[in-house]
């Protein structure tokens, strides 16, 4: 009997091991899908009050938070197309990058960024530059598009999944709970991670409006050469940047400002700066302070410390790359959480006596 359990337990190591593996390899993709999962859940709860199927919720989820990225990564780029052909008409960039880059000779022109211009380029034979290039570096080219890809079909996959089947995987491990110990420690982290990273999409969207508004409404008022560029998509990126606390914000408009200030330094009129940091100030309390103060702790979760959740997502992506933004808060989560119910009890300090047998069901279970 015991050679029979040793071999299971031989068996079940082997595909911890094997599952832990991938899970590493895949840890970034993992992360984000966790990361919208509780971010989105309450809205998948919701869309519930209309009677539909889990799966249909499942995809109005997932719809609704790809059609606004979609919709803000279009947008940006089109702004970057505009921007660039209006660099390479102002300034010598052909002779810079000719000089430069030895894949880049023989280039006297861009074709226009229109499928019209770019399919005439290619008819003509102007575009066989960045073909020989793209072939030379084809397996690099490749393996980036292949491997961002295949990150983001895991994190809808499992995003998906987690929303119409996380009960079954809660119900799986509360098969384990010999003394409630898991029960209330699952049920603290969860509801936790749900607050804090919930409250941190909410917080992104809130922003985004904020910023929307201030900038529009800073560009009526200004004078045209001391307007901000691009009002309605610098607040969403501010909204976005908030995840990044304290410092978030200002790798936007803090550039933004920079960028309205510098035609007016090099040759327009000097009077115009106090437009330029009458949009500093703005930003800077209306946008960045008010909104931090009021809302952070407003959707921040009950039992992680703000200060400790500041430093997780500063400090995660440092530590652990881009991934970090979203990994370190649920770990963070997770640990303060163990550290606050499990330890004592498993330490021996007897349970808060609520009123309710250890095995009676309550309201939340339902």
């Amino acid at each position: 009997m015991n050679e029979k359990r040793s071999a299971v337990l031989l068996f079940g190591a082997a595909v911890a091991l094997v599952v832990g593996f991938l899970a590493y390899n895949f840890i970034a993709a993992l992360s984000v899908a966790v990361f919208l999962y509780y971010s989105t859940r309450w809205y998948y709860k919701l869309l519930a009050k209309l009677r539909l199927p889990a799966g249909l919720r499942g995809v109005i989820v997932l719809v609704s938070l790809a059609v606004p990225l979609i919709l803000l990564i279009s947008y940006t780029l089109a702004i970057l197309a505009i921007e660039a052909r209006q660099l390479i008409n102002q300034y010598p960039v052909i002779d810079v990058a000719s000089d430069n880059l030895e894949w880049f000779g023989g280039i006297e022109e861009f074709p226009e960024l229109t499928l019209q211009g770019i399919y005439q380029a290619y008819q003509a034979g102007e575009l066989d530059v960045f073909v020989t290039f793209a072939t030379e570096n084809a397996t690099f080219l490749t393996s980036l598009i292949s491997g961002f890809f295949l990150n983001l079909f895991v994190v809808i996959v499992v995003t998906y999944y987690l929303l119409i089947d996380g009960t079954r995987v809660r119900q799986w491990l509360l098969r384990f709970d010999d003394e409630a110990i898991l029960r209330e420690y699952l049920e603290a982290a969860d509801q936790e991670l749900e607050t804090v990273l919930r409250g941190n999409l909410l917080n992104v969207i809130v922003t985004s409006i904020i910023a929307i508004a201030v900038f529009q409404g800073y560009n009526l008022v200004a004078p045209a050469p001391a307007q901000v560029p691009y009002p309605t998509l610098a607040g969403a990126l501010t909204g976005v940047a908030s995840l990044i606390p304290a410092i978030g914000m200002k790798i936007v408009y803090i550039p933004l400002a920079g960028a309205t200030a510098a035609p007016i330094l090099t040759g327009g009129d000097q009077s115009l700066l106090v437009y330029v940091l009458g949009f500093l100030v703005l930003a800077l309390v209306v946008v960045d302070t008010i909104p931090d103060l009021i809302l952070r702790p407003l959707f921040s979760g009950e039992a992680t410390h703000i200060g400790l959740l500041m430093l997780a997502y500063t400090l995660g992506p440092v530590v652990l790359g881009f991934y970090g933004l979203f990994f370190a808060p649920i770990v963070l989560v997770v640990g303060l959480t163990f550290a606050q119910t499990a330890l004592p009890r498993l330490l021996g300090a007897e349970p808060e006596d609520d009123g309710l047998h250890r095995n009676q069901l309550q309201l939340d279970d339902f």
